[in-house]
């Protein structure tokens, strides 16, 4: 029953009913004008050291922190004919680059858009959702595992029309692939393409609808003279000086649906997204920590590589309580990165490693918006692996998080 709902969701062909970050703050012309959001919290996991995707990793002795998760400051400028966005991010760890795009469009329309520099990838829902809007703490671990930080270096287009067909949107996007912060490390470029549906006014305009769907193409770098193939069973290794430079298939399909009802009982928000594919990782080692062993690198990879088939999906529900500032918050999110083999197949004798252990994530919480600048969240994680035969996962590994967040926005 809940594979078949699971289905009946995804079937249907993006749509963000919220803020996209591949945008100025609005299109009316303007002069330079600066806005952000800052996200200062308070966490405690079930154990020290633990690996996590709420957040980052803790510290090898710590299993309590203050840090500041997010600290966004965006300037942005728009004209007749162009725009530009240019975002960093402030915490303890430093500062980053973000957002650095520049965007070409008509004087009188902006049904077409071409955009330049580092941007979000137009891939599904999540990502592009902004982070100062969304009401869960993180995206879910299979997004944040395939596409880390969101953003890569490239060009897109972008079309949607402002006539009876406004309900359409389309991007097609050309990036190096390799990530935001790195240079591309192989000649090839990565393809995505997405094509969104969203209607705002249904129901007596008491329910908003999108849905759509994405695709990826592209490939990873193999930089050793062996790679790995799933043979069913575990990994087989394919050994030949030939293998040095040639290129893996790195591919992804994706589809999502969002709706939200106002309602007697409050604001009602359910959003759902799947994704799967084929997803180059290398194998879990002392240096490289077992759940981020099947993500996408940011620099070549130094191993051998690993070819996995993998699937994600999360499950977002958020129900205002009556006509109050507080919400209700529950969450569902599952990444397999190798559904060919089951966990008590994983272990030393057939080349597997904790790469391939399947996690899940349920997510509980609440919170509280007094303003419309300041926000409260109150937010529990109880991650689930099954056991395997590897030495640090005989069974499941305590790593739940809760997250005490207080976010400005401005």
């Amino acid at each position: 029953m809940k594979t078949n709902l699971l289905i009946l969701l995804f079937i249907f062909p993006l749509v963000s009913i919220g803020q996209s970050n591949n945008s100025p703050s609005t299109y009316d012309v303007h002069d330079l004008k600066i806005t952000g959001y800052l996200q200062t919290q308070y966490q405690r996991a079930q154990s020290e050291g633990i690996s996590s995707f709420s957040g980052g990793d803790f510290s090898e002795n710590s299993r309590d922190r203050f840090m500041i998760r997010r600290g966004r400051l965006k300037i942005d400028r728009v004209d007749k004919y162009s725009s530009i966005v240019f975002q960093i991010d402030a915490t303890q760890n430093g500062v980053q680059l973000m957002d650095a795009f520049i965007q070409l469009y008509q004087p009188d329309s902006k049904a077409l858009l071409f955009t330049a520099g580092v941007f979000n990838r137009p891939f599904g829902h999540s990502i592009i959702y902004s982070s100062g809007f969304r009401d869960f703490p993180e995206r879910a671990r299979v997004f944040q595992t395939i596409m880390p930080r969101e953003r890569d270096i490239g060009a897109m287009l972008g079309y949607n029309p402002s006539n009876k067909y406004k309900f359409i949107t389309a991007e097609l996007a050309v990036v190096n692939g390799s990530g935001y912060s790195a240079r591309d490390y192989d000649s090839r470029k990565d393809l995505i393409g997405n094509l969104g549906f969203k209607f705002d006014s249904l129901a007596n305009n008491k329910l908003k609808m999108g849905f759509g769907g994405s695709i990826y193409s592209g490939t990873v770098r193999n930089n050793t003279e062996s790679y790995y193939t799933d043979n069913g069973n575990g990994f087989t290794i394919n050994n030949n000086t030939a293998n040095v430079g040639w290129n893996a298939k790195r591919e992804y399909f994706g589809a999502n649906l969002q709706l939200e009802y106002d309602n007697t009982f409050g604001n009602t928000i359910f959003k759902a997204e799947y994704v799967g594919g084929k997803q180059p990782g290398v194998a879990s080692s002392a240096n490289i920590r077992g759940p981020v062993a099947s993500q996408s690198f940011s620099a070549q990879p130094a191993t051998d590589l690993y070819l996995r088939s993998f699937s994600g999906y999360y499950i977002w529900l958020t129900q205002q309580i009556a006509d109050s500032k507080f919400t209700a918050l529950l969450a569902y999110d599952s990444y397999d990165p190798n559904i060919h083999i089951k966990e008590n197949g994983i272990g030393p004798d057939n080349n597997t490693s904790a790469g391939d252990i399947k996690f899940s994530t349920l997510g509980y919480g609440i919170s509280y918006v007094p303003t419309t600048r300041v926000k409260f969240t109150l937010y529990n994680e109880h991650v689930v692996n099954s056991g395997t035969n590897l030495p640090d996962y005989k069974s499941d590994i305590k790593d739940d998080v809760f997250t005490a967040r207080l976010q400005y926005r401005w």
